[in-house]
């Protein structure tokens, strides 16, 4: 597992049984609920997926979300994934732009994966606004991709991935 990452509002650092309880409020939030469904129900959550290494987002000293990835170890298809989720409270103010650029710089110049991807529900603009502003590109719409949070049927994603090649080192992005 990877230390802290620092960005230039957040400080991702691992997370561990001292953040469960805010994580499970922030999980259960309406907000959050609707788009992330019952992500909390397993009694290990958020230790319940070894595929996925998960951060607790800190802003000014308090948590206020998680950023998590995952990785695709074939040689022929090797990249990484990124999920977020941040109180609503925080919503617009950058931190989501900054978490997601802390650990795209990290995916790609600490272990140099060539290409990310992230995949927001088509609908939810702000999401896609913030992936967006890291330089995220919309790839194509998967059709009912995603199963909706009350079981009721589905509803599409928008793929968008980003490049190594479209990231910069100078971004002023440095791990602690």
């Amino acid at each position: 597992m990877t230390g802290e990452l620092r960005g230039e509002r957040v400080l991702l650092v691992p997370v561990s049984t001292d953040h469960v309880e805010a994580l499970r409020r922030i999980v259960r939030l309406p907000e959050i609920r609707a788009r992330w469904g019952d992500e909390d129900s397993s009694p290990e959550w958020p230790f319940d997926d070894p595929e996925v290494t998960r951060f607790s987002v800190i802003h000014e000293g308090t948590l206020c979300g998680l950023v998590q990835y995952g990785e695709e170890e074939d040689p022929m298809y090797r990249h990484a994934s990124i999920d977020i989720f941040l109180d609503p409270a925080v919503h617009g103010r950058g931190i989501g732009r900054d978490a997601v650029g802390v650990l795209a710089h990290y995916l790609v110049f600490e272990l140099n994966h060539h290409r990310l991807v992230i995949d927001p529900a088509v609908d939810n603009e702000p999401a896609i606004r913030c992936y967006s502003a890291v330089g995220f590109q919309p790839v194509g719409v998967m059709r009912r991709y995603e199963r909706d949070p009350d079981g009721g049927g589905w509803h599409d994603g928008l793929l968008m991935d980003l490049l190594a090649d479209d990231l910069t080192s100078d971004t002023p992005i440095a791990t602690a």
